[in-house]
């Protein structure tokens, strides 16, 4: 059972993300980092301390004269690549509470975002700009705490998880390349798992909303975003599975604040790909190992691109 590994906090893999690349909302993404959850996103492994490693990768692009708000500015024509990296810490408590475990951490985002535009609106200046920008560094994001409850019932578990981002990473003013969100923001999701031990069959769905608090520097508040991810995966043997996963995310109410210049701008995506996992020993150390890739289309207010994520989790401590 330890392929279950995504514990609800390292599945959401959210923490910070992609803070330049202009999707939808203010700076184009919220701070949940889609794609994060999937297989076995609803179980909770037994009590222990726990270490797991996301390594992001997100291509995207957002031609045709779209327009998007980021760093107090509208931008258009806008191609961005990042690769960063989330690192995880988790305790699940061995005490239970309400029938279920608990899981507490924290996760700890940097990375390299890159980003080139057509700057159109600056704040100093309302008439069209048209000059190309290209924008890169190496930072720190915002780190986001966790908590997470579940529980399991025969071939069933099943999760609730709290997500805090904390707005203490490096913003760069007035930057297009950022990891950081320069506001408060939390996010509540459910995620259920069906695995079957005997087919090796598992089906696992989250959904959840993104509450977003108000960047001071910019006066833009982003509106509440709703997501949804799933998966389907197959035993082959016991080290190695393969399966779909997707997600769907919808900006159910608009952006506001002076800093909102294009009006509500809500957006929307869905992406479907693939996963493969294998798992092994290190000494006696169990090691879990994914790879998802996502293809985005059907895109509004936001770029459509491919991302992927390569995860690696193990316990320092867990129980037999």
């Amino acid at each position: 059972m330890f392929r279950g590994l995504h514990l609800a906090l390292a599945a959401a893999t959210a923490g910070a993300a992609l803070a330049g690349t202009a999707e939808a909302a203010e700076n184009g993404v919220g701070f949940y980092l889609l794609g994060g959850r999937g297989p076995m996103a609803g179980y909770l492994p037994p009590p222990g301390l726990y270490i797991q490693n996301d390594v992001y990768y997100y291509s995207g692009t957002g031609g045709g004269g779209k327009r998007f708000p980021t760093g107090g500015q509208i931008i258009a024509d806008v191609d961005a690549t990042i690769w960063a990296d989330f690192v995880t810490g988790s305790w699940v408590l061995p005490q239970e509470v309400l029938g279920g475990n608990l899981a507490l951490g924290v996760i700890v985002p940097f990375g390299r975002p890159d980003v080139t535009a057509d700057v159109l609106l600056s704040p100093a200046r309302f008439a069209p700009i048209e000059r190309s920008v290209t924008d890169d560094a190496f930072v720190f994001g915002d780190p986001v705490a966790s908590a997470a409850l579940g529980w399991h019932a025969g071939n069933w578990h099943w999760n609730v998880t709290g997500l805090l981002n904390i707005p203490v990473g490096d913003y760069r003013e007035g930057a297009l390349a950022n990891l950081s969100f320069n506001r408060w923001a939390g996010d509540i999701s459910a995620a259920v798992t069906w695995l079957n031990p005997e087919s090796g069959i598992e089906l696992s769905a989250a959904a959840g909303f993104t509450f977003n608090g108000t960047n001071e520097v910019t006066d833009y508040t982003t509106g509440t975003e709703f997501h949804v991810e799933w998966a389907a995966t197959k035993m082959l043997t016991k080290q190695l599975s393969i399966g779909l996963v997707g997600y769907y995310y919808d900006q159910v109410t608009g952006d506001s604040g002076p800093g909102a210049r294009l009006g509500d701008y809500e957006g929307r995506v869905t992406a479907l790909g693939g996963t493969v996992a294998y798992n092994f020993e290190l000494g006696q150390t169990p090691v879990s190992a994914r790879l998802k890739v996502y293809r985005e289309f059907d895109a509004v207010n936001r770029l459509e691109g491919t991302a992927g994520y390569v995860t690696v989790a193990f316990p320092l401590s867990a129980a037999k």
